[in-house]
């Protein structure tokens, strides 16, 4: 049985000669998502075998930010590492002792580069910041720079909206403006904090946990990124032209009510569904129909009582 306090925090950094942004790249921010793990080993093993050579800048790796939840092979250790991601100086949790160590290393850096992957059969996709803005949710002014890693990152589908749909989501189940900090607070991860401190962040969600092809996908994100931002001496990947890309925004987030509401199919990311489509039903047999025609995203089966159930998504006609 593994013992939280017998487990320790690894990072290895390799740093260039020349000039260049400094790069963090993670994976396994959650137990059961190896593939990023597989990935980033695979090109930390090119390194030091000669094979690739770090140039320019700087690139640090974390193979496993949640060396609990890994070892327990589960998605979580004691909660979910990518909710409330902040120093903690009275840590309750052994996430709030990971965000005590993690964060301040996401502070040494410029871009983050964080590798996932999900339940349902679905093909990879990438999790986007806002636009450039000055408002109080999440403010950013790195969206050019996030956006050409973005269509260089090796997938075509894009999905932005996170921050603001959980918070509304959280809020609803709080019933209570006076906890809006706290609110937007639970809605912040790796790549929210990233962009809080000065950064620019994606999350690439590589494919079913299982899928042989997830740590390919994540391998071949990871020297894009280390090529476009050259770091490497390597060709430069070729950007997306706007036909070739998906571009979609949150819109909304449903709760599961009770343990045993039931969806009324096996849904996965990216399913269609139609305007008055039934989605689910409550445990007292009430359907949960679709208000509008759209899109659903991480639809959880497992998911407990006044937690997250699935989020619904649109076309984003501003065009990636």
């Amino acid at each position: 049985m593994t013992v939280a306090s017998d487990l320790h925090f690894k990072s290895v950094n390799y740093t260039g000669q020349g000039k260049g942004p400094r790069v963090i790249i993670t994976g396994a921010v959650h137990g059961n998502e190896t593939c990023g793990t597989k990935g980033i080993t695979r090109v930390m093993q090119e390194i030091d075998s000669g094979q690739l050579r770090i140039l320019n800048g700087m690139v640090t790796f974390v193979p496993i930010v949640n060396p609990l939840a890994y070892a327990k092979r589960e998605r979580s250790g004691d909660r979910n590492l990518n909710r409330n991601l902040f120093p903690n100086e009275n840590p309750q949790d052994f996430e709030d002792r990971i965000a005590n160590w993690l964060c301040p290393l996401l502070d040494q850096h410029d871009v983050l580069l964080d590798l996932h992957s999900f339940n349902a059969q679905s093909q990879p996709f990438l999790m986007v910041g806002p636009r450039n803005n000055d408002g109080t949710l999440q403010p950013f002014q790195h969206e050019e720079k996030e956006r050409a890693l973005a269509r260089r990152i090796g997938v075509t589908r894009f999905v932005d909206g996170w921050l603001a749909t959980y918070g509304a989501g959280v809020q609803r189940r709080l019933r209570d403006d006076s906890q809006l900090e706290t609110v937007l607070r639970y809605g912040v991860g790796t790549t929210e904090y990233m962009r809080s401190t000065g950064g620019y962040a994606l999350t690439l969600e590589c494919g079913q946990h299982a899928d042989p092809q997830a740590p390919e996908v994540a391998y071949r994100a990871i020297m894009n990124t280390l090529a476009f931002l050259g770091l490497i001496d390597a060709p430069q990947p070729v950007a997306l032209a706007p036909e070739q890309t998906e571009y979609l925004s949150m819109v909304e987030v449903h709760d599961k009510q009770h343990a045993d509401d039931r969806f009324s199919r096996v849904w996965s990311s990216f399913d269609r569904v139609a305007k008055g489509e039934e989605i689910g039903r409550r445990h007292d047999g009430t359907p949960v129909l679709a208000a509008d025609d759209a899109i659903v995203l991480f639809p959880d089966t497992n998911a407990r009582a006044n937690a997250e159930w699935y989020y619904l998504a649109k076309a984003n006609p501003a065009g990636f």
